[in-house]
Parts: structure tokens; sequence; C-alpha cells
């Protein structure tokens, strides 16, 4: 399957090249005390994770910003390939439960670049035109690109 590698209609794509073996990378979006050192973009932080990383598994990230008001967002996992791939959706909440309003697909792609570094792609997958433009202009780049360069800084750590 071949997968864009710049934004679409419907597809924002982040690629960037981390300074850290994708095993690392990979351990960063899997392990919920890892996840809570990086996911949200500094100043909000992640207060709470669970991860059933399996095809069918729950996943719950609540982010909280500077003033502790909570985003819970949950998911389910639908693609699991360790060290290489992860894609999950908000369209469901773990065992095939529907959510009350679907958003977008993230697919995930971890690849060798060279030196113990990690090509790291993340494709957001939206439902349709409308969403895509709302979550570029809410700053999906910038704010994706943040978190990007916090999930490099914990992988090194590791």
């Amino acid at each position: 399957m071949t997968y864009p590698t710049e934004d679409t209609e419907r597809d924002l794509v982040l690629t960037r090249v981390i300074n850290a073996p994708r095993d690392k990378v990979y351990r960063c979006w899997t392990e919920p005390d890892l996840l809570k050192q990086w996911f949200a973009p500094n100043p909000w932080s992640t207060p709470s994770v669970e991860a059933d990383v399996r095809p069918g598994g729950a996943s719950r990230i609540t982010m909280a910003d500077e003033s502790g008001t909570e985003y819970p967002n949950p998911g389910q996992y639908l693609e699991v390939v360790p060290n290489q791939k992860l894609v999950f959706t908000d369209a469901y909440v773990g065992d095939w439960q529907p959510s009350e309003k679907p958003f977008f697909t993230t697919i995930l792609l971890f690849e060798d670049a060279g030196d113990g570094r990690t090509r790291y792609t993340a494709i957001a997958r939206h439902w349709n035109a409308d969403d895509a433009t709302a979550h570029k202009q809410m700053g999906f780049h910038e704010g994706w690109g943040i978190c990007a360069a916090q999930l490099e800084e914990v992988a090194q750590r590791l």
C-alpha cells in the first residue's frame, strides 16, 4: 500500500527524521508512561493514557490545557505492526463500539533512516475534506510538529 507524502484533500501528512531508533520511537507511541511525557504540545500536558495496543483494543489519551481542563480522546487500534506501523481511529472507542462523531484515522509509519534514526510519518486521514480543513486550521502541522520534537527527546533518553 502506498501512502501520501504530502497533504491531500482529506489527508494531513507530517514527516520527520527522528534521531532515535524506530523501536524506541514506537515504544513512545505504545507505552502509556512514555506517551504521557510527550503527547500534548507544551504547555499542555497528558495526565492519563490507557492503551490496549492490539487490533480492536481501546485507546484513551487525555490532554489538559494550562488551566487543567481535560480533553479525553477515546479511540481504537485498527492495525499494529510492532516497530513499523500503528493505525488507530476515533470512529470506535474499543471492541468495535462506534463513537458519536468520528473525525479521523491516524496512520503512523516508522522506517529506518540510517545511522540509528527513524523516518517518522504521521497521516491524519479525515472522513471528509471539511474535517481535514478544520484540522489544518486548528494547527495540525504546528502541533504535531511540536509533539514530534518532544517525542524525539523522550526516545533519545531511552
